[in-house]
């Protein structure tokens, strides 16, 4: 691609964000991806520099993006990052304004990820067998399953930051924020016999938790085929991958507590909005939390 006097912000910008900011290189990659496009879109339409920009051209290029058929959610991504850009750009006294801040995203339709019901969650678990494979991959469910995990969140994980004693893992979400979440007994169980199975797989100096067969760290792709796997064996009718266990988690724990702050902390959501995408709790039920824990909600008994 050829480069000019657009580039130069844009190269700042990822900096920022990977140095400073120290996002992923996942959403750093997906910043330099969305604002290399707007760009191009841009030099076609001969504009050569950022200050020109109005919110007129924002909106039309996402309106031509949405035309081109990209999803509400990806637009709403590609708008926010053109907003963090923006930003930075006014934190640099380069332009006095965000022309992306009073677009807006068509909405998207809200999609809630499937839930294993419990009894087929306790068979995927209920696996028998000593091989190092099966030991490893059954303690894997069951810390996805007991602690929500994401699955960069498992696949980053150290054996410094898993404490079975104490029944506790620290682990590394996003935006490298870290948390302390419990451990259930039963997912304290799977570990400890894996611990005890990798000792002969874990290459010298392996610090992860979870190993394949070479001895080294497991790849998020590995973790993904590995449960497939599991959920063929076991004909259970589902495309099992992480994140279904980490919303059967969300789900279950809900239904059960009904405290959606606590499920908050657990899942490591900054907005307690993203939680409720988690939740799909039948209305009867969340009346009936609603009339026991709201002091305005009881009703009055009769009196004789």
């Amino acid at each position: 691609m050829k480069h000019g006097p657009l580039d130069a912000w844009m190269a700042s910008f990822e900096r920022c964000a990977r140095d400073e900011r120290r996002l992923s290189a996942h959403t750093v990659q997906a910043y330099r991806r969305d604002l290399r496009r707007f760009a191009e879109e841009l030099r076609a339409r001969g504009v050569a520099a950022w200050t020109s920009v109005t919110p007129a051209m924002v909106r039309g290029f996402v309106a031509r993006r949405h035309r081109e058929g990209i999803g509400a959610r990806s637009l709403a991504r590609e708008l926010s990052s053109l907003r963090g850009f923006f930003r930075h750009l006014q934190a640099e006294c380069v332009m006095p304004n965000n022309p992306a801040e009073s677009v807006s995203a068509p909405r998207a339709a809200r999609r809630l990820p499937r839930a294993l019901d419990v009894d087929a969650t306790a068979a995927l678990m209920a696996v028998a067998g000593d091989d190092p494979l099966v030991v490893r991959d059954t303690a894997m469910l069951e810390l996805f399953y007991s602690s929500g995990l994401r699955l960069a969140e498992l696949v980053g994980l150290d054996l410094s930051r898993l404490d079975l004693s104490e029944g506790v893992v620290q682990v590394e979400g996003k935006g490298r924020k870290t948390r302390r979440v419990p451990v259930g007994r039963k997912a304290r169980e799977a570990l400890e016999l894996w611990l005890q199975a990798r000792r002969g797989l874990a290459g010298p100096g392996e610090t992860a938790v979870f190993v394949g067969q070479r001895g080294r760290r497991l790849s998020a792709r590995a973790v993904q085929l590995r449960l497939q796997h599991r959920a063929r064996a076991m004909a259970c009718g589902v495309s099992l991958h992480p994140h279904m266990l980490r919303h059967s988690f969300a789900s279950h724990l809900l239904e059960s507590s009904g405290d959606l702050r606590a499920v908050q902390e657990l899942l490591g959501h900054a907005d307690i909005a993203t939680t409720q995408v988690y939740t799909h709790l039948d209305f009867q039920h969340l009346a009936k939390v609603y009339d026991r824990a709201h002091p305005r909600a009881h009703r009055r008994r009769n009196r004789s």
